[in-house]
């Protein structure tokens, strides 16, 4: 059976446009949250391979998606580097922030395969667990977020000391994007290995970078990763998402040779409609819409499916599902592109 999500990604025709969500599983699926009472400490859960399982298959119980995304966190490499993450209750990640080369030159990629081993058991029994019409997606944060967490401690900043950082020591600078390149490419192989048929590159704080920098950070950072696993594994999808790109979204998929390109709620239909032309695009539904519903949500979700239904299209949000969202909206959007289908 040819997977909807692998069609649309290889730009062939699908009958309605495939769908999931970023951040499908999480805290705001009451049966999630009663598994996280299992294990509150947030990283041995996506340690513990039956957990991981569990949380990545409940979406697809409610919603039916047309793809499962594994359950973990970007920030499982920085661990496998040994930068001390964890996840404090209504703060989020915390991490001991790097200060400059002393920290950065003692950085290699070597533990990541075997650190991450549990993720990898997890992928593995996800892929022999999904149904035989849903596509399996690893994931990894690229390196410029990445290494954003890794300095400033913590997500939620203006970047202002990775970008200080970025100006000021630009060959230390470097250096640590060199190992993260490495780190991604061989965290998101080995998800490859273990059964993931796509994989998804989140560069969730693009958007701060000057154009320069994001050419630097963002762009070459990216181009060597899709080329790496493009020798490695012919064939697999990749899915860039440089949230906030604006205007340089266009030169992202011309430099990188992404597959598709997620994009953030602010892209206009309209400039999606042209980006559609180069590569397959996936979104960009506002989270905050999903959030409150209703008929401008159903709105949204029609004009989406006229404007870019045509062509290689993947239906998602602009960024992640928030956890107060009801469950019922999520449901309605699955209901409505089935529909679409039926018509």
């Amino acid at each position: 059976m040819e997977k909807r999500l692998l069609l649309a990604l290889h730009r062939r025709p699908v009958g309605r446009p495939p769908f999931w969500f970023m951040r499908q599983a999480g805290r705001y699926l009451p049966e999630y949250q009663r598994l996280r009472r299992q294990e509150p400490d947030f990283l041995r859960f996506c340690y513990t391979p039956e957990l991981a399982l569990e949380a990545t298959l409940q979406p697809l119980r409610r919603f039916q998606p047309d793809a499962a995304i594994l359950f973990s966190d970007i920030l499982v490499v920085a661990d496998a580097l040994g930068r001390n993450v964890r996840f404090v209750e209504g703060q989020g990640p915390v991490l001991d922030p790097l200060t400059g080369r002393a920290d950065i030159e003692p950085l290699t990629a070597e533990p990541v395969e075997t650190f991450l081993a549990p993720v990898y058991k997890a992928v593995t029994r996800i892929a022999a667990a999904l149904p035989a019409d849903v596509a399996l997606i690893g994931f990894a944060g690229a390196p410029w977020t990445m290494a954003l967490y890794m300095i400033e401690g913590k997500g939620g900043t203006d970047g202002g000391r990775a970008r200080t950082l970025a100006y000021a020591d630009p060959e230390g600078f470097a250096a640590l994007i060199a190992v993260l390149v490495e780190a991604t490419v061989r965290h998101l192989s080995a998800q490859i290995r273990h059964g993931a048929e796509v994989v998804q590159l989140f560069d969730s704080w693009a958007g701060l970078l000057a154009a320069e920098e994001f050419r630097r950070w963002v762009i070459a950072p990216t181009a060597e990763i899709v080329r790496r696993l493009r020798q490695q594994h012919p064939g697999i999808p990749i899915i860039g998402f440089p949230r906030g790109a604006g205007l340089l979204y266009g030169e992202y998929i011309r430099a990188t040779g992404v597959d598709a390109v997620g994009l953030d709620a602010a892209v206009p239909l309209e400039q999606a409609a042209v980006l559609q032309r180069v590569c397959a695009v996936q979104g960009n539904l506002d989270n905050i819409l999903l959030k409150v519903g209703g008929p401008a949500m159903d709105r949204a979700i029609v004009r989406l499916v006229e404007v870019l239904g045509g062509g290689p299209f993947v239906f998602n949000l602009g960024h992640g599902i928030l956890p107060d969202t009801p469950c019922e909206h999520v449901a309605r959007i699955a209901e409505r592109l089935r529909a679409f289908a039926a018509a």
